[in-house]
This record gives C-alpha cells, sequence and structure tokens, in this order.
C-alpha cells in the first residue's frame, strides 16, 4: 500500500540509488592525443591516416577507423580534415578509435544545394588545389557548372586547374578558349594506347599538393584517377550525356596518395553547384578578364544587361575580355541574378 504523506514534516526523501559523487565538468585534455589526417568519411565511419599532414603522412600506413567523440559529434569533418585521435590507433583489424578534435582549416571548398540554399555543403578541407575535370565531348562542357566551381575554388583561395579528358573525341580548343584569360592551367589528358588518360602534363601540377578533383558524372574522372594512382580501383560506369541518369560512379570522397609524392581526393559526381555562400563581389572578382572594367561602373552596379552606366559590354565589344568574353559575360550576369 502507498504511504499516505499528511504533513511536511513527514517526508522523508528515498535514498538515490545513484552514486552522490556530484559529477565534474572537467573534461580530458587529450594530450596524449595522435595527429591524422581524414582521409574518407562513410555512414558514421571515418577513416584516418596518422601524421599532422598529408606530406607529412606515410602513404604505406595503415588506415586507422575511428567514430567521433561527443565533443565533436556535432562538428563537420570531411576527407583532408586535420584532427587528433585516442584509443586504439594500430589500425588492426575491428579496432576502433576516437576523433576528440579538428583543427582549424586553411582553406574550405564548399558549395550549396542551389543559389538559395542557406545551407553549406563542405566538399573537403585544406586542398590548395582544385583539378576541375571536363570531357571535351560525351558529354559537352557544361560551361555553367565549370564557371561555378572556378569562383568556388578562387573565393576559397585553392588555386584551380582544369583537365580536360576525351581529347580523342573532340578537341580542347574551346575549353582553352573559354579560359583562355582566366589563371587556371589547362590541361588535355586524351585517350592513349588501351583507351588509358594520358596524364604525363597533369602529374606537375599535383606534385607534393592536396588536390580535389571535381566533376560532374560521366566525364571520366574515375578513369583518370585510376591512371594517375595506380591500383586506386574507383568504379567507373557508363552515365547518359543528356539526362545524367545511370551509375553514377564515385559515392563517396576519398584521399589516395600519388606514387611521386602528393595526394588526391577524388569526389563523387555533382550534378549543380550553388553558390549561396559566395557574395557578389566575389563573384566578379572570380572573373578576372571582366573584373576591372567594373572600376568604370557606378557605385552599386548591379551589372545585369542593361545596367544604367555599366561597363562590361563596351569593355567586351572592345576585345579586352578575350574570345570568350561575351559567353563569360552572360555566365557573370547568370550568377550574379540567381544569387539575387
Amino acid at each position: 500500500m502507498a504511504r499516505i504523506i499528511r504533513s511536511a514534516e513527514e517526508y522523508r526523501p528515498r535514498p538515490s540509488k545513484r552514486g552522490s559523487r556530484p559529477r565534474t565538468k572537467r573534461r580530458p585534455d587529450h594530450a596524449d592525443a595522435v595527429p591524422g589526417v581524414v582521409v574518407s568519411v562513410d555512414r558514421g565511419r571515418l577513416r584516418v591516416v596518422l601524421g599532422p599532414s598529408f606530406a607529412q603522412a606515410d602513404p604505406e600506413a595503415v588506415i586507422v577507423s575511428c567514430v567521433r567523440a561527443a565533443q565533436v559529434r556535432r562538428r563537420s569533418i570531411v576527407p583532408g580534415d586535420r584532427v587528433r585521435v585516442v584509443g586504439d590507433v594500430s589500425g588492426d583489424e575491428g579496432t576502433l578509435a576516437r576523433i576528440v578534435g579538428r583543427e582549424e582549416r586553411r582553406t574550405v571548398l564548399r558549395r550549396s544545394a542551389d543559389d538559395t540554399d542557406p545551407t553549406e555543403r563542405v566538399v573537403v578541407a585544406n586542398a590548395d588545389t582544385l583539378v576541375l575535370v571536363t570531357a571535351a565531348a560525351d558529354p559537352e562542357p557544361s560551361w555553367g557548372f565549370l564557371d561555378r566551381a572556378l569562383v568556388a575554388a578562387i573565393d576559397a583561395g585553392i588555386r584551380p586547374v582544369i583537365a580536360v579528358t576525351k581529347t580523342d573525341l573532340a578537341s580542347a580548343g574551346a575549353v582553352r578558349e573559354h579560359f583562355a584569360d582566366v589563371g587556371a592551367q589547362v590541361v588535355e589528358c586524351g585517350y592513349g594506347e588501351a583507351g588509358r588518360p594520358r596524364v604525363t602534363a597533369l602529374l606537375p601540377e599535383l606534385a607534393g599538393r592536396e588536390a580535389v578533383l571535381l566533376g560532374q558524372s560521366g566525364v571520366g574522372k574515375s578513369t583518370l584517377i585510376n591512371e594517375l594512382v595506380p591500383g586506386a580501383d574507383r568504379a567507373t560506369g557508363e552515365v547518359n550525356a543528356v539526362t545524367g541518369s545511370g551509375r553514377h560512379t564515385s559515392s563517396s570522397a576519398w584521399a589516395l596518395p600519388l606514387p611521386g609524392g602528393g595526394w588526391v581526393i577524388d569526389t563523387p559526381g555533382i550534378r549543380s553547384f550553388g553558390l549561396a555562400h559566395v557574395v557578389p563581389d566575389s563573384v566578379v572578382a572570380a572573373f578576372e578578364e571582366l573584373a576591372p572594367a567594373t572600376a568604370d561602373c557606378p557605385r552599386g552596379c548591379t551589372h545585369a544587361a542593361g545596367a544604367p552606366g555599366c561597363a562590361l559590354d563596351a569593355w567586351v565589344e572592345s576585345g579586352r575580355a578575350g574570345p570568350a568574353g561575351a559567353r563569360r559575360l552572360a555566365s557573370l550576369r547568370r550568377l550574379l541574378g540567381s544569387l539575387g
């Protein structure tokens, strides 16, 4: 029968089953944590190569499987992040370590789902080079996507390189013309004997660097990775050039060591590249051949077609924006219009 309490004096609290020891707010400082670099993130499991940076990591080292500790559970962690790891770092099968900290990032390549989506998606961290992969044909170059990715790289302070695949099907001339007056190296990686892409010209651009390969599905990015990193075995497949449907070959980003030094991060094929995180002035600055003309625009100029006093049209008509000036100006105006 339940006890009936008739007055406050009769109340006696039951002894707690929990220990009376007060909880401390002190947390371990993990002074013994081992530095590492994240090479992949897949369904809650993070794989880390030990070393303070990719340059100092042993490419032959065993990859350590990790989970996030409570203090970093809400922090974004992506390939390229420098982290601190505790626990079993032997890398033996069945072992699991914990990531207890993430260092500040030097660079961040990010995108949004579209130009109005405030949610940022970090692609990779700490990359110093972006290799933007496009096919010369099958599929045709997507100028809008290429311009967007280039804006994101320049805004992040990442050096851009453009790798053109499938030059056995069509010339890389259109790509070279489009970026003739932009500070981006254009490298041809057409197929040679036995259907393997030529990477001789691309390797010097990657040596000793932390690079990320980015491209839409079907441009031959996984085939390129397999040639750059023998034994990478990144899956390849067919993607419809018109609809974008089919087997999209890379399902997660993965960092791989180059035989001659340096690392490349292969990313999943991306269909869209939103720039909601980039302010309009940074977009204009990324169009290097057009940006100088804006000095003659009136204050607050939107740079839209027909904007009063906008100097961009005269600049392009004079030829100072290069052979692709008109196409690049149209692309700039589409981007500024979509950002609102």
